[in-house]
């Protein structure tokens, strides 16, 4: 075509003149050339995670275009539409490339590849259910990044046993003492926990928190009195006298308790104090010898001899009705050693000293509505030595 051209302005242009043509003819050719070239690609836009993209091209379908970004797709990744799509002029592609994120669920780990957006999604996306006293190391709203590392601790319920009150809680915790630390429990140095505060903490595990006190305990507690006779020879054999009133002491006892939930489980003594000291009570007892009998005609008309038989039966200074106080005004319940016998005055008369078959010397001190005749009641301090005396048949013997 050149040769015809310069065959055709051969004759009537100069060289110059033609140079100048054909080269005019060459430049607009190209940029024709160019101008069709250009104006046949596709106007694209490529969503790059999340950053817009905008791109001519004559690539054929929507791999060519993400080979000509150089974007490598791995099977994790989310694009659309597909690789094999054909490209068209206005086309949309999104490109979310996944990341990779460690899950680690009650200690247990596993590498999950992702394209969600927030920790929420991901989340949901595991059907992982979080109830209010689960634990997540991060926030639901955060958002998904390469490399990031979410913790679920998942709660369970535990019998907390404490003082002996016991009650159904939840716990995220490992161990014993980190489960007490979350329930907001002080443990003092005596408290026993079990199971131990190292043991590890699972679902319907119990643990026991006994409370333990040790506590002063001060008792004051009475000392009896001890008992002093003393021989009086001015006092006539077989007579008690009372010298001096015995009174009781007081000690205290300090004693160390344990308490285990406020009872107690232990007693120590540990020290003893004397707070009073007790009064010893002395009685004086006759050893005077009795004077030599005389014979003494009795009223009766059944004796007239100084000694003969009587009918005995025993008393004691506590009997029903009875004040203590004999008919001649002898005090038995503080003389309880006296030695009483109780008489008709119209056959022994009332002072008369006498001795008495298996009883000893005594002074007819007393009478009695059923003492009538040769009968006499002997006195005893306590019920037991007057029932052994019983009723009996005895020897009275009159003194003076």
């Amino acid at each position: 075509m050149l040769h015809s051209m310069k065959k055709l302005f051969s004759g009537s242009l100069s060289k110059p003149k033609l140079a100048i043509i054909i080269t005019s003819f060459i430049a607009f050719s190209t940029i024709l050339s160019l101008g069709v070239f250009h104006g046949t690609k596709a106007a694209v836009n490529v969503n790059v995670d999340g950053e817009e993209v905008s791109v001519r091209t004559h690539a054929k379908t929507v791999a060519d275009i993400l080979k000509e970004l150089n974007i490598s797709v791995h099977p994790e990744d989310h694009l659309h539409p597909s690789k094999n799509t054909k490209i068209t002029d206005s086309m949309q592609i999104v490109w979310d490339p996944a990341k990779e994120v460690k899950l680690v669920m009650n200690n247990e780990e596993q590498m999950v590849w992702t394209t969600t957006k927030t920790v929420k999604e991901l989340l949901d996306q595991k059907d992982i259910k979080l109830t209010e006293h689960d634990k997540l190391n991060v926030n639901p709203s955060d958002s998904i990044e390469d490399k990031l590392v979410i913790e679920i601790e998942k709660a369970f319920q535990v019998t907390l046993n404490v003082s002996g009150e016991e009650q159904q809680v939840w716990s995220t915790s490992t161990t014993v003492a980190d489960f007490l630390e979350q329930q907001e429990i002080t443990l003092n140095d005596l408290d026993r926990v079990e199971p131990s505060l190292e043991e590890l903490v699972a679902n319907d595990s119990v643990v026991n928190v006994t409370r333990v006190e040790k506590v002063t305990d001060v008792v004051e507690e009475a000392i009896d009195y001890g008992v002093v006779t003393q021989n009086d020879s001015n006092l006539d054999r077989g007579k008690e006298q009372l010298v001096q009133e015995g009174q009781q002491g007081k000690v205290a006892k300090h004693y160390e308790v344990i308490l285990e939930n406020g009872k107690e489980v232990s007693r120590e003594l540990v020290k003893e104090e004397t707070l009073k000291e007790s009064l010893e009570r002395i009685v004086a007892v006759g050893t005077k010898a009795p004077p030599q009998p005389q014979q003494v005609v009795s009223r009766s008309n059944t004796s007239s001899s100084k000694e003969f038989y009587v009918s005995s039966t025993a008393y004691t200074a506590s009997c029903n009705g009875c004040s203590g106080v004999t008919s001649t005004g002898i005090n038995l319940k503080t003389n309880p050693g006296a030695k009483v016998i109780a008489v008709d005055p119209s056959v022994i008369p009332l002072g008369t000293k006498v001795y008495v078959e298996g009883y000893g010397y005594a002074v007819a001190g007393d009478t009695g509505g059923a003492i009538k005749g040769n009968k006499i009641d002997v006195f005893f301090p306590d019920k037991e030595a007057a029932y052994r005396w019983g009723r009996k048949k005895v020897k009275i013997k009159i003194i003076n």
